[in-house]
């Protein structure tokens, strides 16, 4: 477990059901997780698709396996949302989920804060 991981975080790696909050977000995101990672070696265009083409639904599955596997996946998205990443496969999740969750989150707090 990395340094300054909340609780929470660490029961949401174990839990998947446990949501995070934009607070569990806001940690000065390490690198080190990469070394360690499913992906590292793999051609990077599997996770990322080459200029503005959008991924197709094979290779967004081919990707998400490798996630599936992966040691390192829970920093991989963490890292992603901490640092805002908009584009391919980080941590199992495609763009377009990760903006959901991000979604999420956002509404979460802002109903907790009202």
């Amino acid at each position: 477990m990395h340094q300054g991981r909340t609780d929470q975080q660490s029961r949401a790696q174990e839990d998947p059901t446990i949501m995070l909050t934009l607070s569990d977000l806001m940690w000065e995101p390490e690198v080190n997780w990469r070394a360690d990672a499913a992906c590292s070696g793999i051609n990077s265009d599997l996770f990322f698709p080459p200029g503005d083409d959008d991924p197709s639904p094979e290779q967004t599955r081919k990707a998400k396996e490798i996630c599936a596997q992966c040691p390192v996946q829970e920093a991989c998205l963490q890292y992603s949302l901490a640092t805002n990443q908009a584009a391919g496969v980080w941590g199992g999740l495609d763009a377009g989920e990760r903006r959901r969750m991000r979604r999420r989150i956002r509404d979460r707090e802002r109903r907790r804060a009202s």
